[in-house]
């Protein structure tokens, strides 16, 4: 890399804005490899699960940050089950405002109040973040939209319904100030 030329970078640059436009395509298609098997032991799929949460979100009334990033906010599953809540994150970081990043970021630690004491875990471990302007709004998304998202008879929305949102979404300006706005945290619903 040291040696390439501004004439290099500027190609690469041109070369890479058609790949980047396509993010919303490659996202869509991962959340339908997601439908395709489940993990063992669930009665739905991770794509079930995500279409579920989402659509009690916007059925709640949830904006469009909270609504693309409860539908992602376990697509980081098939590549980082260990740590698929910071992948996710990664992944809507650039295009959603901070707080909707950063619960998707933290969410799997505030599950653990749900089912830890069954391994002998603490439940408590998200109280680390109890003074984080957050801690509120990623105990209620995991109470409201995650948790409950498991119900084989729930009439979820289809995926077709929140391509739009999707391809809104990632159609943004990376990191734009006025997307991202850094320390201000959003309500859940209006």
């Amino acid at each position: 890399m040291k040696d390439g030329t501004k004439a290099d970078y500027e190609l690469l640059e041109r070369l890479e804005k058609p790949y980047v436009a396509l993010t919303a395509d490659r996202v869509l298609d991962e959340l339908r490899r997601q439908g395709d098997a489940t993990l063992e032991g669930y009665r739905i799929t991770r794509l079930d699960h995500g279409l579920q949460s989402a659509t009690r979100a916007e059925r709640d009334g949830a904006d469009i940050d909270w609504i693309v990033g409860t539908l992602l906010h376990d697509i980081g599953d098939g590549l980082a089950p260990q740590n698929h809540d910071r992948f996710s994150a990664e992944v809507i970081r650039p295009f959603v405002r901070w707080d909707v990043s950063w619960v998707v970021e933290h969410h799997g630690i505030f599950q653990m109040i749900y089912y830890a004491h069954h391994y002998g875990w603490d439940e408590n471990a998200r109280d680390a973040f109890k003074d984080h302007p957050c801690f509120e709004s990623c105990a209620e998304f995991c109470e409201r939209w995650d948790q409950a998202s498991f119900d084989p008879d729930y009439d979820a929305k289809p995926l077709i319904h929140f391509e739009p949102m999707v391809r809104e979404v990632f159609a943004r300006k990376a990191y734009d100030p006025d997307v991202i706005r850094e320390g201000y945290v959003s309500p859940l619903v209006a």
